[in-house]
């Protein structure tokens, strides 16, 4: 269930930062194009993102670590770049999905969608129940 939340808020997050033109960031839908086909495509786009983040990221992370400790975390804005690009070359091989101008401004759709995940995260996650006094 987690994860179907995580990809649902992945793709309204790929969805906010397309809207922005100055990011050169397009999601190209499946055929014919429509609304449906835009939305399922933001969907796989961002379970393949979702999916490359946890598997890929968690490795990327664990083998830079001292480049987290050495830069304060900053370095996870390049990882997060870097994933999001990845997740674009894996996605323009089936002809559909994710394209981005400029590794840079992949960085920046990076620290957007990372903002909008840290925003809905935080308001859709579980809260633990208060015992009653």
């Amino acid at each position: 269930m987690r994860f179907i939340i995580r990809v649902v808020i992945n793709a309204f997050a790929i969805w906010v930062v397309t809207l922005i033109p100055v990011l050169g960031v397009v999601v190209r839908p499946f055929a014919p194009g429509e609304t449906l086909q835009l939305v399922l495509t933001l969907l796989a786009v961002a379970a393949i993102f979702a999916l490359v983040n946890s598997i890929i990221g968690t490795i990327i992370k664990v083998v830079a670590f001292p480049l987290y400790i050495l830069t304060l975390g900053l370095i996870s804005f390049i990882v997060n770049g870097f994933l999001l690009w990845l997740t674009a070359w894996i996605t323009s091989g089936f002809g559909w999905g994710l394209s981005i101008e400029s590794f840079w401004w992949g960085v920046v759709a990076a620290i957007i969608i990372s903002i909008i995940n840290a925003v809905f995260g935080a308001i859709l996650r579980p809260q633990k129940k208060r015992p009653r006094s």
